[in-house]
């Protein structure tokens, strides 16, 4: 729709140059030239607008374009101008060819439910049992340490997902090392089998009996520590001839 200014104060400057050179701008655009148009001739409520609108309508018509002379302000012409606005656009709605609905495939990236490994290793004279497998990696890397419900929990699902199986396969004893993760960046903890019994495991909500129970490994530790050093006391009680 183009709507041009009859009421224009410039005299070097008139509605019909002004289209011109608007379809010019459009041609050059690209991908405009065969869209349906529209004049529109404002300020026919100013009285020289009117006579220009007058004048400059028959050429208008002539060069094949639709012509409605309105008065924004005063509100003349702009109920046909708005029927006739509406038939354009049912008409080229109708035109248009009918477009299906794209659809839309998302494909989310599988998770490796490969399972896991366990290995047995070697850590300062100690065994260590190396768990790796997205899955137990994922579960502790979610876990908070620092509350005895979570790390309850994902004793459990460890469990469940048929770890704990695998370590006593593997030889693991209670309070032995377990590292699940690779060795740069793992979470290493002394393994304790999971109660199976169950009334045992009854307690209020935030409590883990698990927690509470002897130590084998922490203990093993201990006494290696005391016996070295008793032995350095000895030496340093020995005095040579």
């Amino acid at each position: 729709m183009h709507v041009l200014d009859t009421a224009t104060l410039e005299s070097d400057r008139d509605p019909v140059s002004d289209l011109v050179t608007i379809e010019e701008e459009l041609r050059q655009y690209g991908g405009l030239g065969d869209r349906p148009r529209v004049v529109v001739l404002n300020k026919i409520d100013v009285p020289d607008g009117k006579d220009l609108a007058e004048m400059v309508r028959p050429d208008l018509e002539a060069r094949g374009y639709r012509v409605f002379e309105v008065s924004a302000v005063a509100h003349r012409g702009l109920r046909e101008l708005s029927f006739a606005l509406a038939e354009l656009v049912a008409g080229a709605r109708a035109a248009k060819p009918a477009e299906e609905a794209t659809r839309i495939v998302i494909r989310p990236k599988a998770v490796d439910d490969a399972g896991f490994t366990v290995t047995l290793e070697e850590a300062d004279g100690e065994p260590l049992f190396r768990v790796r497998g997205e899955k137990p990696e994922r579960w502790v890397r979610q876990t908070d340490f620092n509350n005895d419900e979570a790390v309850g929990y994902l004793a459990d699902r460890l469990n469940r997902l048929g770890v704990e199986t695998e370590l006593m396969k593997a030889g693991a004893r209670s309070g032995d090392g377990v590292a699940i993760g690779p060795e740069d960046n793992a979470v290493v903890f002394d393994w304790e089998p999971t109660l199976t019994a169950g009334a045992e495991m009854l307690g209020r909500r935030g409590e883990d009996h698990r927690f509470e129970a002897p130590r084998p490994a922490a203990q093993r530790r201990r006494d290696r520590q005391a016996e070295r050093d008793d032995s350095e006391r000895e030496y340093d009680d020995f005095e040579p001839f």
